[in-house]
């Protein structure tokens, strides 16, 4: 492998050096170590390699001649090509576990070796490396197993698994909207010194089962999901530690006897404690557990509890020397980082702001600095800063307004930055911790105005009466005249803490809309974020409410202005963003004249407890929100041209939400249009989605050129 990488280095120092001004984003995968990155690059023939760029000068040698991807599809026997892999790697790709056909195969990149690890008919999920790379564990059946690298022995760890008791695998509501779909449901975590595994064990037997109709063949079938929908009981939940020598499981949390949440166990770097978060039903009080495994204790080492709301802590952060943790909360309004030690006491707010920080990046004990993102003083930015552990010092670190991404350096030397603007596309560099640029990787070239007709983007805000500065920004359609009369559609989500106006490159080049005289206009509300916790809190116990009143002032502030066509205020969007569509053709029809909405909530009983209790409350302590939040309520105010879509299948928002809505306008013998699309879940590709496209464009063209 050494002479085959000696072998290309000479290719790469030609290719490497137009580099910046390729045309095409590189692929980074990541760091090697401090000063090295790794980077994904097709070669003259077509061959995806892997190879390590020095992050000071940009020389470069290669590190893998093929991705492990194209490496195993050259081992498999002839015929057996495979073009998709579900993989996880470790974070060097020395090592490689892919998940294909139902079985697991596993590849060293460095020793070139290859094998199947399971032979059998049942799917083997989320396949992960223990940290010493010797093991693996994943799912099968609802059951954990491990599997010894060295040996290639099997070991199952868990054996109660059925379609009621799910260990190591979530719950549906759980997988939505606790730990999110990126997990692909995994719900366990090795301990950092290889030897246990914290996991959730579910059981779904009080959930109530939902029936989802498959249309296909002679006679159909069910499909049976167990979802709690508002007010509905939730999975049981319990969390434990498996010992995977012994295989002892030892159960410390569960919620059998309370109606709770337990969410995101973490261990701490010594893997002698695990923590786990505990949130009530009403989702208003969170509490901070840590299980000393030694002692067989448990202590409680935080708590917060707020008037509206509080969300779990995705990113709470354990620091290596076992002194403390830090937590990103907004219970003073804002979010701001705490820094606590490991028996709860706050030990410094390590920032105050009044604006929003969005993530936390990482923390360098060593050299005492912790790095984020916030929107800085601007709230539609998203800048990198760091700060002292003590709260001191903070430093925005990216030079460019606009919207960044940060991946830092194993040791925080050297940061890769990737950002926008609305009239800058991508750039990329690396910088180092003080924010001077070190190398420019890739700059995008902006669209021509010689060579096309480009749309104009403006941002602006538009006031409210009660003192709210609404973020929006608007396309303009190329030959834009002031003097001609323009419909304008609102493109829009809605939904809490969901800003859809960010500081990112809006390509101008004509879309559908422009081409057709139409303005796009984009527009946040008050509970988008923007506005922190206040902004927030307005949407508390009323979905839709505030929002709606926001765009309706949005459409005040559109029709001051003499050419916008009046009789042409159009709203489209999807999920949430149906909802809001609805809404506002029902509610808002005295200022939404059409409304393109696909897969609507339309009324939050009919949606699942864990996000709709988090804003609405249980609907016995909120009848009256529920009933005046519901689309159905509004729905002898239609008026409008109303086109509404879904897919028979969805899972997430059921079709039942449309089919109560269509019997409610049927009943009212109200004019509409509907699409249902069999098969489709919460959204759908091709062939179907080119079906949508067409009957969108048709829509708007015969409502806005009538």
């Amino acid at each position: 492998m050494t002479k085959l990488r000696i072998f290309f280095f000479a290719f790469m120092m030609v290719a490497f050096a137009s580099y910046a001004q390729q045309s095409e984003a590189p692929d980074i995968k990541g760091w090697l170590d401090d000063d090295t990155y790794l980077q994904e690059i097709i070669n003259d023939e077509g061959v995806a390699q892997i190879w390590k760029v020095n992050v000071k000068n940009g020389k470069s040698r290669i590190y893998q001649k093929q991705t492990p991807k194209d490496k195993v599809n050259e081992m498999l026997p002839d015929g057996y090509r495979i073009n998709y892999w579900t993989s996880t790697s470790t974070e060097d790709y020395e090592k490689n576990i892919f998940n294909q056909q139902s079985d697991l195969f596993y590849f060293d990149a460095e020793e070139e070796e290859f094998r199947q690890l399971t032979e059998n008919e049942d799917a083997e999920e989320n396949p992960s490396f223990s940290q010493d790379e010797s093991k693996i564990a994943f799912t099968r059946n609802n059951n954990l197993f491990m599997i010894d690298l060295e040996t290639g022995e099997e070991k199952q760890l868990t054996f109660d698994g059925s379609d009621l008791i799910l260990n190591g695998y979530a719950s549906w509501v759980y997988w939505e909207e606790i730990f999110g779909r990126a997990t692909r449901y995994k719900v366990f975590w090795w301990s950092p010194d290889s030897k246990k595994i914290a996991f959730l064990q579910f059981n779904d037997e009080p959930v109530p089962e939902f029936l989802i109709y498959n249309s296909e063949g002679t006679h159909g079938e069910w499909e049976k999901t167990r979802y709690p929908k508002a007010g509905d009981p939730n999975p049981g939940v319990k969390l434990g530690i498996i010992d995977v020598d012994s295989g002892n499981i030892n159960w410390i949390a569960d919620n059998e006897n309370e109606d709770i949440y337990i969410a995101f166990p973490k261990w701490t770097h010594d893997s002698q404690n695990l923590t786990y978060q505990v949130l009530n039903r009403d989702q208003d009080h969170l509490e901070i557990f840590k299980y000393n495994l030694p002692q067989a204790t448990t202590q409680k080492i935080y708590d917060e509890q707020q008037k509206t709301w509080i969300e779990f802590f995705s990113d709470i952060h354990f620091l290596e020397d076992g002194s403390g943790f830090i937590v990103r909360s907004d219970k003073d309004g804002w979010r701001n980082l705490y820094y606590y030690d490991m028996d709860g006491n706050l030990i410094s707010k390590l920032t105050d702001n009044d604006w929003r920080l969005k993530e936390l990046l990482k923390v360098d004990t060593e050299n005492g600095w912790v790095y984020f993102l916030g929107t800085g003083e601007n709230p539609i930015n998203r800048e990198i800063f760091k700060v002292r552990m003590d709260g001191s010092d903070q430093q925005k670190l990216s030079s460019y307004e606009g919207y960044h991404s940060a991946d830092i350096s194993p040791d925080g030397s050297y940061i890769i930055d990737k950002f926008s603007s609305f009239h800058t596309p991508t750039t990329i560099e690396i910088i180092d911790n003080e924010g001077n640029t070190i190398r420019s990787l890739y700059a995008k070239e902006p669209a021509d105005p010689e060579e096309n007709e480009l749309c104009e983007v403006e941002y602006f805000t538009i006031p409210t009466e009660d003192g709210f500065e609404l973020p929006a920004y608007w396309e303009l359609p190329p030959d834009f005249d002031p003097d001609e009369k323009y419909g304008v559609i609102f493109r829009i989500y809605g939904g809490p803490d969901h800003p859809g106006i960010r500081n990112r490159y809006v390509n101008p080049k004509p879309g559908f809309f422009a081409k057709n005289d139409i303005i796009t206009f984009v527009v946040d509300h008050r509970g988008s974020g923007h506005f922190g916790k206040e902004g927030l809190n307005y949407v508390y116990r009323n979905l839709g409410m505030w929002e709606l009143k926001d765009y309706i002032a949005a459409v005040d502030w559109l029709k001051a202005h003499s050419f916008i066509d009046p009789d042409k205020i159009g709203i489209t969007g999807g999920s949430y963003g149906g909802y809001m569509t609805c809404l506002a053709l029902t509610k808002g029809a005295e200022h939404f004249t059409h409304g393109y909405g696909s897969s609507a909530v339309t009324s939050w009983r009919l949606y699942d407890d864990v996000y709709t209790e988090r804003y609405m409350d249980h609907p016995e302590d909120n009848p009256e929100g529920y009933d005046t939040t519901s689309v159905m309520h509004y729905a002898d105010k239609l008026k409008g041209k109303l086109y509404i879509t879904h897919g028979d299948m969805d899972d997430n928002v059921h079709l039942q939400n449309m089919i109560q809505l269509v019997d409610k306008l049927t009943d009212l013998n109200k004019d509409f249009e509907m699409m249902i699309y069999p098969g489709g879940r919460h959204g759908w590709g091709p062939p179907k989605v080119y079906h949508t496209k067409r009957e969108m464009e048709e829509f708007w063209k015969e409502s806005f050129q009538e």
